[in-house]
């Protein structure tokens, strides 16, 4: 399992074929990557997204080794990044890793559900007009009950 909160880039290519090179005794490898997108306005600067790195950290390691607990997991990736991104950006990335693809496929969507929705990160959108937070949906609060 690697929980990576960071500023930094991250090369989704590379880390994709990593992930997967070490598991030769899974079936299936699932990978998703959240985007910055931009405002239905086409406005947005770049979004700021805050964290507390030691209760952020703490945070990600719990949730994914729940996932590895609710299902038949052989390994888990999730990289999370905060600071100033664009619009296209890269902002996260989910890994799973399992012999079945249901399970692989079940976790990923548990993980970025939990990210959506319960991770301890802050988003403001930043346009020429101003700055918002970004609100909590009820779509991503709705998306956690099959959980």
């Amino acid at each position: 399992m690697r929980i990576l909160v960071q500023s930094e880039r991250f090369d989704f290519g590379a880390e994709a074929n990593e992930f997967a090179s070490g598991h030769k005794d899974m079936g299936a490898i699932v990978t998703f990557t959240g985007i910055v997108r931009d405002l239905a306005q086409g406005d947005l600067d770049r979004m700021v997204i805050e964290h507390y790195p030691g209760m952020t950290q703490k945070a990600l390691e719990k949730i994914a080794a729940e996932a590895k607990t609710r299902w038949s997991l052989g390994d888990v990736l999730v990289i999370h990044r905060y600071g100033d991104l664009g619009p296209g950006e890269m902002i996260m990335m989910v890994a799973t890793a399992s012999p079945h693809r249901k399970d692989a496929f079940e976790a990923a969507e548990y993980l970025m559900d939990y990210l959506k929705s319960r991770a301890p990160f802050w988003k403001k959108e930043i346009t020429d007009s101003g700055a918002d937070w970004v609100a909590a949906k009820d779509a991503d609060e709705d998306a956690l009950k099959r959980w």
